[in-house]
């Protein structure tokens, strides 16, 4: 049997060419050449030849390499806690409505709307020292807080505070996948409620939760606000680390060279948030 290719599906594909021929030269012109240029000025120097020696630096120097680790792992639990956070969440959303549904919604993606820096204000009049929360405390004669300001502590509760909604919607949109009918008839069987998740709902949103470990990923490692104003000075994460060498130290060539690791970091990630993506379109998890 032979198939002729039908005119309006050739026709669809050059439309969706077309459609992201604009992000892809964007994605080219504003993000891939400036790191490539990047790449290139930390290795070559104009009448030097190549040199890796700012890499063999970063690598070889304890302050860096506890900044990076830092990153790593302050990226890697805040992550998590977002979707641990946002899942049950998200699950009472799904299959609830009503007025208190719409409430703990309107509540939980509140701090979409509110910039870091208030985020960081908010923290410090609330865990800070002599904030609300220790102000309290010396009224009931208690114990004060041992505050998490100016501590790794400190940026993981506001980069997960801030987070929140983002992780929500993802989970949101791979909740979608699991009917409410299937949910009912595994009830109606007798399972309960970690079965269910476990069974039915957990396979089918996989793709959902990497999507957003991957997003979560790539905006807390290069994140600068919070873990900034609410982090301690040493070590630091990575954007504050990037921006104290640039601007405070005067070292272009070091604060390029931790800024062209950091994209690598980010890139693996990505790569896990496409093929994700690509598997999500063949069919569900």
């Amino acid at each position: 049997m032979i198939t002729v290719p039908h005119p309006r599906a050739e026709g669809g594909g050059l439309s969706g060419l077309l459609l992201v021929a604009l992000p892809v030269v964007l994605l080219v012109w504003l993000v891939l050449w400036p790191v490539l240029q990047a790449f290139v000025g930390t290795l070559y120097f104009p009448g030097k030849g190549f040199s890796a020696a700012s890499y063999s630096y970063f690598f070889t120097d304890a302050y860096s390499l506890r900044n990076l680790w830092l990153t790593l792992w302050v990226t890697a639990l805040t992550s998590v806690l977002r979707v641990v956070v946002a899942m049950p969440i998200a699950i009472y959303l799904r299959f609830r409505s009503g007025s208190v549904a719409a409430l703990v919604q309107s509540l939980a993606l509140f701090p979409l709307f509110v910039p870091s820096v208030l985020v960081a204000y908010a923290f410090i009049r609330v865990l800070g020292p002599n904030g609300i929360v220790d102000t309290i405390l010396v009224a009931l004669h208690l114990p004060k807080l041992s505050t998490p300001y100016l501590t790794p502590a400190g940026p993981i509760i506001g980069l997960v505070w801030e987070g929140l909604p983002l992780t929500l919607l993802l989970l949101l949109s791979g909740l979608g996948r699991v009917s409410t009918a299937s949910v009912e008839a595994a009830r109606d069987l007798g399972a309960r409620g970690w079965t269910i998740f476990s069974r039915i709902i957990l396979p089918r949103i996989q793709s959902s939760i990497i999507v957003a470990l991957s997003f979560n990923v790539l905006g807390l490692f290069s994140a600068f606000t919070l873990p900034y104003l609410l982090g301690p000075a040493s070590p630091e994460m990575m954007g504050p680390y990037m921006q104290r060498t640039f601007s405070d130290n005067a070292d272009p060539l070091n604060a390029t060279t931790q800024a062209v690791i950091t994209f690598a970091f980010c890139a693996a990630f990505g790569l896990v948030y496409v093929r994700a993506i690509a598997r999500g379109r063949k069919g569900p998890a």
